[in-house]
């Protein structure tokens, strides 16, 4: 009588080749962050720096911390009208906070300071005490 040797390894619960199956797996992963709008970003970080982000990523509320800190650091255009028709010739949905401080100080003589929506004063106030030592030089 002949036995049927058992195959080895894992059952196979699939018919597909494993690196089918991890493809698949990976397509599917795509689509639901697309759906959760979830981008994956990477970029260089020095390793002290990328180890104290690893570490506040733990964090319950990081999304919300790390979007407050980057709201210190760049601005977005369309919330600032002047500043969005000061940055005309600009393809770029944002600018870093100190391009925005510059480009106020250049074009303060274009600026109506009048019709400054509060949250747009808010915004020079927050520069010129950050960058400007608390004055603007126009």
């Amino acid at each position: 009588m002949l036995q049927r040797m058992r195959p080895r390894g894992r059952p196979k619960t699939s018919r597909l080749p494993r690196s089918e199956q991890l493809r698949r797996a990976k397509r599917a992963q795509r689509a639901r962050q697309r759906l959760a709008n979830v981008v994956e970003v990477q970029f260089p970080l020095p390793g002290p720096v990328a180890a104290k982000l690893a570490a506040a990523r733990r964090a319950p509320n990081f999304p919300e911390l790390l979007d407050r800190a980057l709201d210190r650091l760049v601005v977005r255009l369309a919330h600032y009208p002047q500043l969005h028709d000061l940055a005309w010739n600009r393809v770029d949905e944002y600018l870093t906070a100190r391009e925005a401080f510059q480009l106020y100080e250049r074009n303060w003589r274009l600026i109506d300071a009048g019709t400054l929506e509060a949250r747009e004063r808010e915004l020079i106030e927050r520069l010129k005490a950050d960058l400007g030592h608390d004055e603007i030089n126009a």
